[in-house]
């Protein structure tokens, strides 16, 4: 019976730890920002946004953090309609089969500059170990890393002059 006791605590810390940590992920003030070169004379800026899933960071326990988030890729938005349908398009992203880009991470540590975390990418049906490093500031995530998109399939009979190979991601994900 003691034995039971003592289970059924460490069940109860845990679930209650766990639920403070976990912050809500506010979909409105959150995106991610991608800017690339495009005919090699210039760069396409743009954003995805309707960020959703499991945001639990802790500083005070940086190792017992996790992110599993997802953004919608068919809110890709280059402030250009038509280039918007061409990258929601097959040659592209193929939001019609490929509704999301995800993020699960593995590991989650503090460094000199703020934070890592590595973990599962998941872009075009392509999933890939990446290493993001972020701050954590005023509830706000914000981490930055770069993507070749031809890691992931993406855009693959463009070549690379007139779509740049590597994309300069910024990701803010503000949470209460």
């Amino acid at each position: 019976m003691k034995t039971f006791k003592s289970l059924l605590l460490f069940v109860f810390i845990t679930a209650v730890t766990s639920f403070v940590n976990a912050q809500t992920i506010n979909a409105d003030k959150s995106e991610v920002k991608f800017k690339i070169n495009g005919g090699g004379i210039f760069t396409v800026k743009g954003t995805f946004t309707g960020m959703q899933g499991d945001f639990n960071f802790n500083t005070s326990d940086v190792s017992g953090s996790s992110f599993d988030i997802c953004i919608d890729a068919t809110t890709i938005n280059t402030k250009n309609n038509k280039r918007d349908e061409d990258l929601r398009s097959a040659d592209f992203f193929d939001v019609e089969k490929y509704e999301t880009i995800c993020y699960k991470s593995n590991t989650v540590t503090k460094t000199n500059d703020g934070y890592q975390t590595t973990g599962e990418m998941t872009i075009h049906g392509v999933t890939k170990t990446v290493t993001i490093p972020f701050t954590f500031k005023n509830n706000t995530f914000e981490g930055e890393l770069e993507i070749n998109r031809l890691d992931y399939n993406i855009g693959e009979d463009y070549g690379t002059f007139r779509v740049g190979e590597t994309a300069e991601v910024t990701i803010i994900c503000k949470v209460e």
